[in-house]
């Protein structure tokens, strides 16, 4: 996969990586979409081959559905999903893979996501799509959300 198909994100977060994984993988709802947004988990196996399936309700009743496969789940390490395939192993028209790591910093953890596109075309519609200011704005909410729980 080409680098300059890729978007990315990253964040120190001032807690443990065993803390910041806890609150990545059981507080997802709480962090997953940028606010006034709301994540809301219809299905989500945590483990390779498992569905996930993620409705992100909007302030004015959109509704989002983002359905898709796990393909890595690596404990304190990262998960990484695609909407490539549904349930199933259905194949579905592809849009990105993402990836989700969080490593050892000091004391601290960095967290970086990264959305990896088939297509240029995909990567400029999901920078028009504002994937700055939204995976930032998830990524400061899940450094909050660790940094509190710490």
């Amino acid at each position: 996969m080409a680098d300059d198909l890729e978007l990315h994100v990253e964040r120190r977060i001032d807690a443990p990586v065993e803390t910041v994984w806890r609150a990545m993988t059981e507080r997802l709802e709480e962090w997953f979409c940028p606010k006034p947004w709301q994540a809301r988990v219809r299905e989500l196996e945590w483990r390779p081959g498992g569905r996930s399936a993620v409705v992100m309700h909007g302030p004015n009743g959109e509704k989002v559905l983002n359905e898709g496969t796990v393909l890595a789940f690596e404990p304190n390490r990262r998960f990484i999903f695609t909407d490539a395939f549904t349930a199933g192993w259905r194949p579905a028209e592809p849009f990105m893979v993402g990836v989700f790591e969080v490593e050892p910093d000091g004391d601290g953890t960095l967290y970086r996501a990264t959305a990896r596109h088939w297509t240029r075309d995909a990567l400029e519609r999901h920078r028009a799509m504002g994937f700055e200011t939204g995976w930032g704005a998830a990524a400061d909410q899940l450094k909050a959300l660790a940094e509190e729980i710490t």
